[in-house]
């Protein structure tokens, strides 16, 4: 078959059409711009293009060079997605563009990243998702679901608002359904990445030793450098809540929840026994370190965490965790090895002494826009090599935030024990 834009021709082969329905057009709310689904092999990392047949000038349109050579990445599953927005323009005396040119566009042809059943009626599909998103599918007034039937020939059923269920996509033709199935996939993943995270996985550093010889450190740190400019008690981590993150999750609902505990208990056998032994992990916290260039301009101060022997399982284990998290879906990776650290001050407990930072390469995008940073460069000449002490890492959690258990540290919705 063939396809073309702004005068370009491309032929495509047989196997290029291969579940080509699944990206077949825009997501609705976002106005994303496509080439026709079937001009796209699915095997072969399908993309978004800001492309425009019928208005070239849409795809230079107020783009620079980086906007266009770096698009935004979004992973669906195992396939990754380049987003363009596009500049919309009206062109009169023109039809819009049909994807979809009859039963045999696609329907017989196989695609194994969909589940799509053929029925009395003719074609369903099943997808479940969290209930905090049904609206993104749903839009202002219902505007989003009707243009997604609209477009794809479908009809899409959605639980009620805050119950749980299934998405049930129904359709005359199996390209429709999957067109309409991959369009909500996208929205889904889209407006998760929005979402503030509810929980993460982290080591607990709140042994009673290291909780003391943080206070000692605290202590010393506004007895020598209060008169550093920002420099406050209210900028110190809570004792009780000394920890290491491992990386931030959303989880929406309790099947999620429950999706995140299964994962970590995998875990220990797929990768972390062959690594300890069914043995705890000797660390020290020693040393602390700030995130951003300018020792005069710090936001967050944190504590290093190694191993006692000098090898990298900690690093290991913290690297593959993430891993594994990310392959589900449940984590989004935003660096390529885990920041092993200990935040001690941070200015945004200035404002909410329960806040936590999102992760490290996030700072700059907190929830307050401004944030009072403090000069330490005298902290790190006096306290640079700081021994806050040593344990043993017998476990992982997966933390609630903003939340508190009896010991004072977060609560915990699963756990991992090494030993």
């Amino acid at each position: 078959m063939q396809g073309g834009t702004a005068g370009i021709n491309f032929t495509f082969s047989a196997p290029a059409r291969q579940g080509a329905a699944a990206i077949a057009a825009c997501a609705c709310a976002q106005k994303w711009a496509l080439l026709p689904a079937s001009a796209l092999p699915l095997r072969q990392l399908p993309f978004l293009l800001p492309v425009s047949s019928r208005i070239p000038s849409a795809i230079t349109s107020k783009k620079s060079p980086m906007e266009v050579l770096r698009p935004t990445l979004i992973r669906i599953g195992e396939r990754i997605y380049r987003k363009n927005f596009i500049q919309e323009q009206s062109c009169q005396n023109e039809e819009e563009e049909d994807f979809y040119t009859g039963p045999g566009d696609c329907a017989d042809e196989p695609c194994d990243a969909f589940t799509v059943e053929e029925t009395e009626r003719g074609f369903q599909c099943k997808l479940e998702a969290p209930s905090p998103l049904y609206k993104y599918i749903i839009g202002k007034k219902g505007e989003t679901k009707k243009r997604l039937e609209m477009e794809t020939r479908t009809s899409i059923s959605i639980p009620k608002p805050g119950m749980e269920g299934e998405i049930v996509i129904t359709g005359q033709q199996r390209s429709g359904v999957i067109s309409a199935q991959t369009r909500i996939d996208v929205l889904l993943e889209s407006f998760r990445k929005k979402q503030p995270f509810t929980h993460f996985l982290s080591f607990a550093l709140n042994q009673l030793e290291i909780q003391e010889k943080f206070l000692k450190f605290k202590e010393e740190v506004l007895e020598k450098c209060s008169k550093d400019r920002g420099v406050s008690s209210s900028l110190f981590q809570n004792p009780a809540k000394l920890h290491l993150t491992l990386g931030t999750l959303v989880l929406l609902n309790e099947q999620e929840i429950q999706k995140a505990c299964e994962i970590l208990q995998r875990c220990k056998e797929d990768f972390i026994d062959k690594i300890i032994g069914g043995k705890p992990l000797p660390v020290e916290m020693t040393g602390i370190e700030y995130m951003n260039d300018d020792p005069a301009m710090m936001d967050v101060l944190y504590a290093k965490v190694c191993m006692k022997d000098g090898s990298d399982k900690l690093q290991v284990i913290a690297d593959t965790l993430m891993e594994h998290f990310v392959s589900s879906g449940l984590m989004i990776k935003e660096w390529d090895r885990v920041k092993l650290h200990a935040t001690v001050m941070n200015t945004l407990f200035r404002k909410d002494p329960n806040c936590e930072e999102r992760n490290y390469i996030n700072i700059g995008k907190s929830p307050f826009k401004e944030r009072e940073s403090f000069d330490g460069r005298n902290i790190m000449k006096l306290f640079e090599n700081f021994y806050f002490g040593e344990l043993q890492l017998n476990s992982v959690h997966l933390s609630e935030r903003f939340s508190t258990d009896s010991s004072g540290y977060y609560a915990t919705s699963g756990q991992l024990t090494f030993s």
